[in-house]
C-alpha cells in the first residue's frame, strides 16, 4: 500500500539582502513548529536530489555573524549531523569518531567550556 500525504507542513526563509546581495537580515517561519518569523544569523540548507543523486545547498549568514559565532554554528551543526546520521542508519562506531572530531574542532577553534 502506498503512502499518501495527509498534510502539508512548511518552513520559509526570508533574507532581506543590500544592494550587494549580502545578507543583512533573516527570519524563519515553521508553520507546524510555532515559530513565526524568527530572527537567524546564518543557516545551511542540503537537499538530496534523489534523480541526480547529488546535494544542492545554500549556506548564508548575515554580514554582523561574527567569527566566533560561526566557529561555535559549524561545531553545533556537525554534531547534529553526528546525531541525525546515527538515527537514521545506527552507524554508531562511525558517529563517536565524528564527535570525536567534533571535540578535536572545537579544541582548535578555541571554542571549548572553560573547567
Amino acid at each position: 500500500m502506498e503512502d499518501k500525504i495527509s498534510k502539508k507542513s512548511e518552513i520559509n526563509i526570508s533574507v532581506g539582502l543590500n544592494e550587494n546581495n549580502l545578507p543583512l537580515a533573516m527570519h524563519w517561519t515553521a508553520s507546524d513548529g510555532g515559530i513565526e518569523k524568527a530572527p537567524a544569523s546564518a543557516f545551511i540548507l542540503s537537499i538530496w536530489d534523489p534523480k541526480e543523486k547529488n546535494t544542492l545547498k545554500i549556506d548564508l549568514w548575515t554580514k554582523d555573524m561574527t567569527v566566533e559565532e560561526m566557529k561555535q554554528f559549524f561545531h553545533q551543526s556537525l554534531l547534529t549531523m553526528a546525531d541525525t546520521f546515527e538515527k537514521a542508519t545506527g552507524e554508531t562506531l562511525i558517529c563517536e569518531d565524528l564527535r570525536d572530531y567534533c571535540y578535536h574542532f572545537a579544541d582548535k577553534m578555541n571554542i571549548l567550556p572553560e573547567k
